[in-house]
Protein backbone atom coordinates (compact mmCIF):
# COMPACT_ATOMS: atom_id res chain seq x y z
CA UNK A 1 0.00 0.00 0.00
CA UNK A 2 1.37 3.40 -1.02
CA UNK A 3 2.17 5.66 1.93
CA UNK A 4 3.02 9.34 2.34
CA UNK A 5 4.75 10.36 5.58
CA UNK A 6 4.01 6.87 6.83
CA UNK A 7 0.25 7.32 6.27
CA UNK A 8 -1.70 5.23 3.72
CA UNK A 9 -2.53 7.42 0.74
CA UNK A 10 -6.24 6.56 0.96
CA UNK A 11 -6.36 7.78 4.56
CA UNK A 12 -4.42 10.95 3.74
CA UNK A 13 -6.59 11.92 0.79
CA UNK A 14 -9.74 10.93 2.66
CA UNK A 15 -8.87 13.33 5.47
CA UNK A 16 -7.91 15.97 2.91
CA UNK A 17 -11.38 15.64 1.38
CA UNK A 18 -12.98 15.90 4.82
CA UNK A 19 -10.90 18.99 5.48
CA UNK A 20 -12.01 20.58 2.20
CA UNK A 21 -15.66 19.89 3.06
CA UNK A 22 -15.28 21.42 6.53
CA UNK A 23 -13.34 24.27 4.95
CA UNK A 24 -16.23 24.90 2.56
CA UNK A 25 -18.55 25.51 5.50
CA UNK A 26 -15.91 27.50 7.39
CA UNK A 27 -15.44 29.73 4.34
CA UNK A 28 -19.16 30.32 3.70
CA UNK A 29 -19.95 31.05 7.33
CA UNK A 30 -16.90 33.22 7.98
CA UNK A 31 -17.62 35.07 4.73
CA UNK A 32 -21.09 35.96 6.02
CA UNK A 33 -19.60 37.09 9.33
CA UNK A 34 -16.97 39.17 7.53
CA UNK A 35 -19.59 40.86 5.34
CA UNK A 36 -21.73 41.75 8.36
CA UNK A 37 -18.84 42.94 10.51
CA UNK A 38 -17.21 44.86 7.67
CA UNK A 39 -20.40 46.80 6.94
CA UNK A 40 -22.22 46.97 10.28
CA UNK A 41 -19.35 46.54 12.78
CA UNK A 42 -21.55 43.96 14.51
CA UNK A 43 -20.12 40.66 15.76
CA UNK A 44 -23.04 38.44 14.76
CA UNK A 45 -23.05 35.63 17.31
CA UNK A 46 -26.44 34.47 15.97
CA UNK A 47 -24.77 33.29 12.77
CA UNK A 48 -24.56 29.67 13.87
CA UNK A 49 -28.24 29.62 14.83
CA UNK A 50 -29.18 31.08 11.44
CA UNK A 51 -27.06 28.41 9.74
CA UNK A 52 -29.02 25.82 11.72
CA UNK A 53 -32.27 27.54 10.75
CA UNK A 54 -31.32 27.23 7.08
CA UNK A 55 -30.93 23.47 7.44
CA UNK A 56 -34.26 23.19 9.28
CA UNK A 57 -36.15 25.30 6.74
CA UNK A 58 -34.81 23.03 3.96
CA UNK A 59 -35.96 19.98 5.96
CA UNK A 60 -39.40 21.51 6.57
CA UNK A 61 -39.81 22.39 2.89
CA UNK A 62 -39.00 18.80 1.90
CA UNK A 63 -41.02 17.10 4.63
CA UNK A 64 -44.18 19.21 4.62
CA UNK A 65 -44.32 20.82 1.18
CA UNK A 66 -42.42 18.34 -0.95
CA UNK A 67 -40.00 21.05 -2.13
CA UNK A 68 -36.70 19.36 -2.92
CA UNK A 69 -33.07 20.26 -2.55
CA UNK A 70 -32.52 22.33 -5.68
CA UNK A 71 -35.42 24.69 -5.00
CA UNK A 72 -34.37 24.85 -1.36
CA UNK A 73 -31.00 26.26 -2.44
CA UNK A 74 -32.91 29.27 -3.80
CA UNK A 75 -35.82 29.55 -1.36
CA UNK A 76 -34.08 29.00 1.98
CA UNK A 77 -31.52 31.85 1.69
CA UNK A 78 -34.36 34.22 0.73
CA UNK A 79 -36.57 33.13 3.64
CA UNK A 80 -33.85 33.16 6.30
CA UNK A 81 -32.31 36.31 4.81
CA UNK A 82 -35.70 38.03 5.14
CA UNK A 83 -35.82 36.89 8.77
CA UNK A 84 -32.38 38.45 9.23
CA UNK A 85 -33.62 41.72 7.75
CA UNK A 86 -36.45 41.78 10.30
CA UNK A 87 -33.94 41.18 13.11
CA UNK A 88 -31.72 43.97 11.85
CA UNK A 89 -34.57 46.48 11.54
CA UNK A 90 -36.22 45.69 14.87
CA UNK A 91 -33.21 45.07 17.09
CA UNK A 92 -29.69 45.44 15.75
CA UNK A 93 -30.25 48.85 14.12
CA UNK A 94 -30.85 50.29 17.60
CA UNK A 95 -27.31 49.42 18.70
CA UNK A 96 -25.14 50.97 15.97
CA UNK A 97 -24.24 53.98 18.11
CA UNK A 98 -23.24 51.77 21.06
CA UNK A 99 -20.14 49.70 21.78
CA UNK A 100 -19.56 46.41 19.88
CA UNK A 101 -20.19 44.50 23.10
CA UNK A 102 -23.93 45.31 23.01
CA UNK A 103 -24.32 43.84 19.53
CA UNK A 104 -22.44 40.71 20.57
CA UNK A 105 -24.64 40.28 23.66
CA UNK A 106 -27.83 40.83 21.67
CA UNK A 107 -26.92 38.35 18.93
CA UNK A 108 -25.71 35.84 21.53
CA UNK A 109 -29.11 36.09 23.23
CA UNK A 110 -30.86 35.71 19.87
CA UNK A 111 -28.84 32.57 19.19
CA UNK A 112 -29.94 31.05 22.51
CA UNK A 113 -33.58 31.93 21.84
CA UNK A 114 -33.57 30.50 18.30
CA UNK A 115 -31.81 27.31 19.37
CA UNK A 116 -34.15 26.92 22.34
CA UNK A 117 -37.25 27.26 20.17
CA UNK A 118 -36.04 24.66 17.69
CA UNK A 119 -34.89 22.36 20.49
CA UNK A 120 -38.28 22.49 22.16
CA UNK A 121 -40.09 21.84 18.88
CA UNK A 122 -37.87 19.16 17.31
CA UNK A 123 -35.79 17.76 20.16
CA UNK A 124 -32.04 17.17 20.00
CA UNK A 125 -31.91 14.02 17.87
CA UNK A 126 -30.80 14.50 14.27
CA UNK A 127 -33.30 14.56 11.42
CA UNK A 128 -32.23 13.00 8.09
CA UNK A 129 -32.16 14.94 4.82
CA UNK A 130 -31.76 12.82 1.70
CA UNK A 131 -29.07 13.59 -0.84
CA UNK A 132 -30.75 14.54 -4.15
CA UNK A 133 -30.85 11.67 -6.63
CA UNK A 134 -28.73 13.52 -9.19
CA UNK A 135 -25.86 13.80 -6.69
CA UNK A 136 -25.94 10.32 -5.18
CA UNK A 137 -23.10 7.88 -5.74
CA UNK A 138 -19.51 8.80 -6.40
CA UNK A 139 -16.41 8.31 -8.49
CA UNK A 140 -13.46 6.00 -7.95
CA UNK A 141 -10.34 8.09 -8.52
CA UNK A 142 -8.02 5.14 -7.98
CA UNK A 143 -6.42 6.50 -4.83
CA UNK A 144 -9.76 7.32 -3.17
CA UNK A 145 -13.55 7.27 -3.61
CA UNK A 146 -15.04 10.73 -4.14
CA UNK A 147 -18.76 11.06 -3.27
CA UNK A 148 -20.55 13.24 -5.80
CA UNK A 149 -22.41 15.29 -3.19
CA UNK A 150 -19.27 16.19 -1.28
CA UNK A 151 -17.58 17.26 -4.50
CA UNK A 152 -20.62 19.43 -5.25
CA UNK A 153 -20.44 21.10 -1.83
CA UNK A 154 -16.81 22.09 -2.42
CA UNK A 155 -17.51 23.41 -5.93
CA UNK A 156 -20.64 25.30 -4.84
CA UNK A 157 -18.83 26.91 -1.91
CA UNK A 158 -15.91 28.01 -4.11
CA UNK A 159 -18.29 29.53 -6.67
CA UNK A 160 -20.37 31.41 -4.08
CA UNK A 161 -17.27 32.70 -2.28
CA UNK A 162 -15.66 33.83 -5.55
CA UNK A 163 -18.86 35.55 -6.71
CA UNK A 164 -19.22 37.35 -3.37
CA UNK A 165 -15.60 38.51 -3.42
CA UNK A 166 -15.98 39.78 -6.99
CA UNK A 167 -19.22 41.63 -6.18
CA UNK A 168 -17.73 43.39 -3.15
CA UNK A 169 -14.23 44.08 -4.47
CA UNK A 170 -14.75 44.65 -8.20
CA UNK A 171 -18.20 46.19 -8.76
CA UNK A 172 -19.73 49.62 -8.24
CA UNK A 173 -22.11 48.23 -5.62
CA UNK A 174 -19.16 46.82 -3.72
CA UNK A 175 -17.41 50.18 -3.93
CA UNK A 176 -20.48 51.85 -2.40
CA UNK A 177 -20.51 49.23 0.38
CA UNK A 178 -16.86 49.76 1.21
CA UNK A 179 -17.23 53.53 1.08
CA UNK A 180 -20.27 53.42 3.36
CA UNK A 181 -18.21 51.71 6.06
CA UNK A 182 -15.71 54.59 5.98
CA UNK A 183 -17.94 57.62 5.42
CA UNK A 184 -21.69 56.90 5.35
CA UNK A 185 -22.57 60.61 5.26
CA UNK A 186 -20.58 61.13 2.07
CA UNK A 187 -22.15 58.09 0.39
CA UNK A 188 -25.60 59.32 1.43
CA UNK A 189 -24.83 62.66 -0.22
CA UNK A 190 -24.66 60.83 -3.56
CA UNK A 191 -28.26 59.71 -3.16
CA UNK A 192 -27.51 56.24 -1.78
CA UNK A 193 -29.89 55.02 0.91
CA UNK A 194 -27.24 53.89 3.41
CA UNK A 195 -29.62 52.46 6.05
CA UNK A 196 -31.30 50.31 3.39
CA UNK A 197 -27.89 49.20 2.13
CA UNK A 198 -26.90 48.21 5.67
CA UNK A 199 -30.12 46.24 6.14
CA UNK A 200 -29.72 44.37 2.86
CA UNK A 201 -26.09 43.64 3.68
CA UNK A 202 -27.09 42.01 6.95
CA UNK A 203 -29.75 40.02 5.11
CA UNK A 204 -27.15 38.89 2.57
CA UNK A 205 -24.74 37.77 5.28
CA UNK A 206 -27.53 35.79 6.93
CA UNK A 207 -28.50 34.29 3.55
CA UNK A 208 -24.94 32.97 3.17
CA UNK A 209 -25.29 31.20 6.53
CA UNK A 210 -28.65 29.75 5.45
CA UNK A 211 -27.16 28.53 2.17
CA UNK A 212 -24.41 26.77 4.12
CA UNK A 213 -27.15 25.15 6.22
CA UNK A 214 -28.87 23.75 3.12
CA UNK A 215 -25.56 22.40 1.80
CA UNK A 216 -24.83 20.83 5.20
CA UNK A 217 -28.24 19.19 5.66
CA UNK A 218 -27.55 16.04 3.58
CA UNK A 219 -24.10 15.57 5.14
CA UNK A 220 -24.81 16.20 8.81
CA UNK A 221 -27.98 15.42 10.69
CA UNK A 222 -30.31 18.41 10.96
CA UNK A 223 -30.43 19.27 14.66
CA UNK A 224 -30.69 22.42 16.82
CA UNK A 225 -27.09 22.13 18.04
CA UNK A 226 -25.39 22.00 14.65
CA UNK A 227 -24.74 25.76 14.65
CA UNK A 228 -23.44 26.02 18.19
CA UNK A 229 -20.97 23.21 17.49
CA UNK A 230 -19.52 25.15 14.57
CA UNK A 231 -19.71 28.85 15.38
CA UNK A 232 -16.73 28.94 17.78
CA UNK A 233 -14.45 27.47 15.12
CA UNK A 234 -15.83 29.90 12.53
CA UNK A 235 -15.10 32.88 14.79
CA UNK A 236 -11.54 31.61 15.14
CA UNK A 237 -11.32 31.46 11.34
CA UNK A 238 -12.54 35.06 11.07
CA UNK A 239 -10.04 36.26 13.67
CA UNK A 240 -7.16 34.50 11.89
CA UNK A 241 -8.18 35.88 8.49
CA UNK A 242 -8.82 39.38 9.80
CA UNK A 243 -12.11 40.80 11.05
CA UNK A 244 -14.09 42.15 8.12
CA UNK A 245 -11.67 40.85 5.46
CA UNK A 246 -13.57 39.14 2.64
CA UNK A 247 -10.49 37.53 1.09
CA UNK A 248 -9.21 36.58 4.53
CA UNK A 249 -12.46 34.79 5.38
CA UNK A 250 -12.40 32.76 2.16
CA UNK A 251 -8.71 31.82 2.06
CA UNK A 252 -8.47 31.14 5.79
CA UNK A 253 -11.70 29.11 5.82
CA UNK A 254 -10.53 26.69 3.15
CA UNK A 255 -6.93 26.70 4.36
CA UNK A 256 -7.75 25.88 7.98
CA UNK A 257 -10.18 23.18 6.88
CA UNK A 258 -7.32 21.50 5.01
CA UNK A 259 -4.95 21.96 7.96
CA UNK A 260 -7.53 20.42 10.29
CA UNK A 261 -8.04 17.47 7.94
CA UNK A 262 -4.32 16.79 7.57
CA UNK A 263 -3.86 17.05 11.33
CA UNK A 264 -6.47 14.31 11.78
CA UNK A 265 -4.40 12.08 9.51
CA UNK A 266 -0.99 12.91 11.03
CA UNK A 267 -1.75 13.59 14.71
CA UNK A 268 -5.49 13.06 15.43
CA UNK A 269 -5.25 14.13 19.07
CA UNK A 270 -4.42 17.71 18.01
CA UNK A 271 -7.15 18.07 15.36
CA UNK A 272 -9.68 19.65 17.72
CA UNK A 273 -7.29 22.38 18.90
CA UNK A 274 -5.02 23.07 15.93
CA UNK A 275 -7.16 25.98 14.67
CA UNK A 276 -7.11 27.64 18.09
CA UNK A 277 -3.34 27.17 18.38
CA UNK A 278 -2.95 28.86 15.00
CA UNK A 279 -5.27 31.66 16.16
CA UNK A 280 -3.14 32.26 19.26
CA UNK A 281 0.04 32.40 17.17
CA UNK A 282 -1.49 34.78 14.62
CA UNK A 283 -2.78 37.10 17.36
CA UNK A 284 0.69 37.24 18.88
CA UNK A 285 2.43 37.93 15.56
CA UNK A 286 -0.22 39.97 13.73
CA UNK A 287 -3.18 40.95 15.93
CA UNK A 288 -5.15 42.35 12.95
CA UNK A 289 -5.17 38.91 11.31
CA UNK A 290 -3.42 37.58 8.22
CA UNK A 291 -5.45 39.74 5.82
CA UNK A 292 -6.63 42.40 8.25
CA UNK A 293 -5.71 46.02 8.10
CA UNK A 294 -3.85 47.56 11.03
CA UNK A 295 -5.69 50.61 12.39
Amino acid sequence: MVQILGIPVQVLFGQLLLGLINGSFYALLSLGLAVIFGMLNVINFAHGALYMMGAFVAWLLLTHLGIGYWWALLIVPLVVGAFGIVIERLMISRLYHLDHLYGLLLTFGLALVIQGLFRNEFGVSGLPYTIPASLQGGRNLGFMFLPNYRAWVIVASVLVCAATWFAIEKTRLGAYLRAATENPALVGAFGINVPRMITLTYGFGVALAALAGVLAAPIYSVNPNMGSDLIIVVFAVVVIGGMGSILGAIVTGFGLGIVEGLTKAIYPEASSVVIFVIMAIVLLVKPAGLFGRTA
